[in-house]
């Protein structure tokens, strides 16, 4: 078997001796978030994806919600504390955060951005994101997540 080349996040949780999983998988683009559960043989609801938004303060927040469902603009402003939060554009994401779309992890960004997370994810005994790159994900538990990076649970969807 091919020995597969660790991302940033990973050989952070290595660092911080935080327990978790690692995937690897090849792909020629960015697969769905559901494509990526099917590929990894998961329940999607465990499996989540990592958005980045811009508020009307001009602060940036980071949202994670599971696959399946779609951010609440207003949930995430609420969460945030701000009147209103938009997408960033995809070609912003890279300068801002240093990944790309469909390789964007909540830990590692370039500088710390307030994060969120579905309050699903409490019941979850993991959870599944992208390590940072395309075709990389990670798994861990919630708990573990919240040593990796400050995250606060909310409704988002």
């Amino acid at each position: 078997m091919e020995k597969r080349e660790k991302t940033n996040v990973m050989r952070f949780l290595d660092a911080k001796k935080i327990a978790h999983e690692c995937y690897f998988f090849d792909c020629e683009t960015a697969p769905s978030g559901e494509e990526v559960a099917a590929i990894l043989h998961k329940d999607p609801a465990q499996v989540f994806k990592t958005l980045v938004t811009a508020g009307k303060s001009g602060a940036h927040y980071v949202f994670m919600v599971p696959v399946t469902g779609e951010l609440d603009l207003k949930k995430a402003a609420a969460a945030a504390g701000e009147k209103h939060v938009e997408m960033i554009k995809s070609k912003d994401l890279l300068p801002l955060t240093g990944y790309v779309h469909g390789g964007c992890s909540p830990i590692g960004m370039k500088k710390y951005f307030p994060t969120f997370i579905h309050s699903s994810a409490k019941d979850l005994p993991t959870v599944i994101f992208s390590a940072g790159k395309i075709g990389r994900q990670v798994e861990l538990a919630p708990a573990d997540l919240f040593k990796a990076v400050r995250i606060s649970y909310a409704d988002l969807t």
